[in-house]
């Protein structure tokens, strides 16, 4: 008798399971997304692009297709984010530099120097922080769904290695539209010339400017190396891609459709970083190969770099924010003190 009981009960669960399963796939419907980015598509990015659009696929059931758009197809990362605004395009990956145009915490990421490794921006980006930005954003017409990596950014150009502060002296050098960028460069003695990305390997190539700095694998992915002899591991800053939603489209969105976002965008997310981070070392050592000159700038001069940059910093984290930027910061010291 009790087995039997049991079984009705196991058979009543499973009944409940069938059913719930069935009412939220009720709450999905036929949808085809534009998903649009500035990288090459054998990037990290792109790789985690598809996956994103696989693991929607699955778990849709087929009914939500996303067709992405590489390559700045779509436009630049700007055009792309006001794109997806106004409901002319469903999503886009980004860089976090230019979302200072619709929140200026964002340039929280443009700070130099702030991160020292990966385990640090983690920390920031997939935690109250990171929540506390993308809620920013609500307001901006886009939709915040996780944070992918861009990576750690270096500076290359046809002069000379850096390896020390002076060495930026007189370079004519590419940065994001993005005033912190121009601000850091300029300080450091380089001559900052903002430009959006889809024109710069034609600058480099044409000598209308000296270098640029990203980093390893878009230098890679894009083939700056053809036009660029020096690689200098700067590390002066790093950058997230912020995936988005249009707001149009996620107020459409079932409660199933945008668990079925949110979840595929972090499993994504755990993919494409962990790629990114392979890719890295790989990058450097094909660079080489390829004949570029890489050098590791010296601690001591990183040290004189920071210095100088001191009141860059203290200028936007006044503009950003001192409190957003002590909750990065003590998120950063957490780390620190858990990997002494």
């Amino acid at each position: 008798m009790k087995a039997a009981v049991r079984h009705s009960a196991a058979v009543a669960a499973l009944a409940v399971l069938a059913s719930v399963a069935t009412g939220a796939q009720a709450q999905v419907s036929e949808r085809n997304i534009k998903f649009g980015y500035s990288v090459h598509e054998t990037h990290p990015l792109g790789k985690g692009a598809n996956k994103f659009a696989q693991l929607v696929a699955e778990k849709s059931g087929g009914k939500i297709k996303i067709k992405n758009y590489p390559s700045t197809q779509l436009g630049s990362e700007t055009q792309m984010i006001s794109a997806t605004q106004g409901g002319v395009q469903d999503m886009v990956g980004v860089s976090s530099a230019p979302l200072v145009g619709l929140v200026k915490d964002f340039a929280l990421f443009d700070l130099p120097f702030m991160f020292a490794n990966e385990k640090e921006v983690d920390a920031v980006v997939d935690g109250p922080v990171g929540t506390r930005l993308f809620d920013k954003l609500a307001t901006k017409g886009v939709v915040g769904l996780c944070f992918w990596e861009n990576g750690f950014r270096h500076v290359t150009n046809n002069r000379r290695p850096i390896t020390k502060l002076d060495d930026f002296k007189g370079i004519k050098l590419r940065t994001m539209q993005n005033p912190v960028y121009v601000d850091m460069f300029n300080t450091l003695g380089a001559n900052s010339v903002p430009m959006a990305w889809p024109e710069v390997y034609a600058a480099l190539e044409t000598k209308a400017i000296d270098g640029q700095e990203n980093p390893f694998v878009i230098v890679s992915t894009n083939k700056i190396n053809e036009v660029q002899k020096y690689l200098s591991v700067t590390k002066h800053g790093y950058s997230p891609y912020a995936v988005m939603v249009g707001a149009k489209l996620w107020e459409k969105l079932s409660p199933a459709e945008r668990t079925i976002f949110k979840d595929s965008c972090a499993e994504a997310r755990d993919y494409q970083r962990k790629l990114n981070r392979e890719e890295d070392a790989k990058t450097v050592a094909e660079l080489k190969a390829r004949g570029m000159l890489i050098n590791e700038v010296p601690p001591e001069a990183v040290a004189q770099m920071k210095q100088q940059l001191k009141p860059v910093t203290d200028k936007y984290t006044r503009e950003i924010g001192e409190d957003l930027v002590q909750q990065a910061q003590a998120e950063i010291d957490k780390v620190r003190s858990a990997m002494k």
